[in-house]
């Protein structure tokens, strides 16, 4: 995935447009980089599933 790709999935996350983001493990990397550059980065919760998968979520408040 391109980083452009990337932010308009993570928009569509924080517009509620999606409930949840799936990313695969080959794109985890990818997608944490943009993350932990974004303004509002403590607002995306990322769950670990088996097989080294992430699923994040858009969160109202951020976490702690």
């Amino acid at each position: 995935m391109n980083e452009e790709t990337i932010n308009e999935k993570l928009e569509k996350l924080k517009n509620k447009e999606l409930a949840e983001l799936f990313v695969e493990k080959a794109d985890f990397l990818s997608v944490r980089k943009v993350i932990v550059n974004r303004s509002d980065f403590k607002h995306f919760r990322g769950t670990a599933l088996r097989g080294g998968d992430v699923l994040y979520q858009y969160l109202d408040e951020p976490r702690s």
